[in-house]
């Protein structure tokens, strides 16, 4: 059975491009037919010609390789709903899930769904707005996608200025990202926050809360409040917590008529049966999460007690991610090019945690960041 439905008539059908509203999607074979006898996709019957892990010999094809996927990943949406709604309480049901290539591909289709371009051809499209220091990827789709950026700073201790957001806003604005916990600030935005942005009658567009860190975070994540509001969608990914950057798997978990819009204008087959695989089987196994999590928060406040112990070291900031943010007393910059050049004798020192060390200048030149990576 087809998921390719014309949207809803809800919030969505207000803000999209008319284009978008109005677009017939592409009907793949597995819109009609996903048993039997599949001669109806040009697939080579003859099977693949490489399996993971050189499984040819034995020969071990339970995928189906040969085989288009699913195109929408029934069984990750069912086992993500019920993971999140069991540490929460809510209700998201499988058709408030998308599933991506990563969380960017959902930065990207949500723009492009949402947002008219015209940013360099006389300021006639429509912008997001960031509030930066945040994550560099909404500004590069925002880019490519030509469409206007507006920025309202997070405060010196990286919290919202939720009047200056709202003041700020114009009927253009469609999309407002919020990362939560803060990449690179690693603090968590108050759901109350997000609350109070969503119910303004000020802002008329989405309010997207990008959680790409949340399962380290006792902050509750947003997507008990997406049955609640029409306006709100949350990102996820399991690149993060769960260990599978390398499988590229996403989430936009939303209102269903902004989902259904998301799989209308998505690549017929955009997540694959490999990551498809890997994620049923994370989604599966959530107590190797939950066992990961807990060592990476012990790590955490490990390596923030010895940096702290540095002299150099100012303030080491509280996190809600496998990273911590800092500040050296002063030459960042130097400190960064320093920490590069002699990584494998800092990861030695720090009991084989390796860190990564990025120069955060957007608010003091004197902050670095480190990620746990081991």
């Amino acid at each position: 059975m087809s998921d390719v439905k014309q949207p809803k008539i809800g919030h969505a059908a207000k803000i999209a491009r008319p284009n978008i509203l109005s677009l017939h999607p592409y009907r793949c074979a597995r819109d009609d037919y996903s048993s039997g006898v599949l001669l109806d996709a040009n697939e080579n019957a003859m099977g693949p010609t490489s399996l993971p892990s050189n499984s040819l010999d034995p020969y071990d094809n339970g995928m189906m390789l040969e085989r288009y996927p699913c195109p929408y990943q029934r069984i990750i949406k069912s086992l993500l709903c019920d993971y999140r709604n069991s540490g929460n309480g809510g209700d998201i049901q499988p058709e408030n899930v998308f599933v991506g290539v990563g969380s960017d591909e959902a930065i990207d289709l949500l723009i492009r769904i949402f947002c008219a371009p015209g940013a360099t051809s006389g300021g006639e499209g429509d912008a997001i707005m960031i509030t930066p220091p945040t994550y560099g990827m909404y500004k590069v789709c925002a880019n490519v996608n030509d469409v206007e950026i507006q920025t309202v700073p997070l405060t010196p201790e990286f919290d919202l200025q939720i009047p200056e957001i709202l003041e700020a806003v114009t009927p253009k604005t469609k999309l407002l990202f919020l990362c939560s916990p803060g990449n690179p600030t690693a603090k968590s935005i108050p759901l109350s926050d997000v609350r109070e942005i969503a119910s303004s009658p000020a802002y008329n567009g989405l309010v997207i809360v990008d959680e790409a860190y949340v399962d380290f975070s006792t902050t509750e994540s947003a997507t008990s409040l997406v049955t609640e509001f029409d306006n709100i969608v949350v990102l996820q990914t399991l690149s993060k917590a769960f260990g599978l950057a390398g499988i590229r798997c996403g989430f936009a978990i939303g209102p269903s008529d902004v989902i259904q819009l998301m799989n209308n204008v998505k690549a017929p087959y955009n997540v694959n049966k490999l990551t498809s695989d890997a994620a049923a089987n994370a989604l599966k196994n959530t107590h190797v999460l939950e066992k990961n999590v807990n060592e990476v928060l012990e790590q955490r406040e490990e390596v923030a007690r010895k940096l702290e112990g540095l002299a150099f070291v100012e303030k080491v900031y509280p996190s809600d991610a496998n990273f911590l943010l800092f500040r050296v007393r002063q030459k960042a910059n130097e400190v960064y090019k320093m920490v590069s050049s002699l990584r494998y004798n800092l990861v030695c020192y720090m009991w084989l945690y390796a860190l990564r060390c990025v120069l955060f200048s957007l608010i003091c030149s004197c902050n670095l960041r480190c990620t746990l990576d081991g």
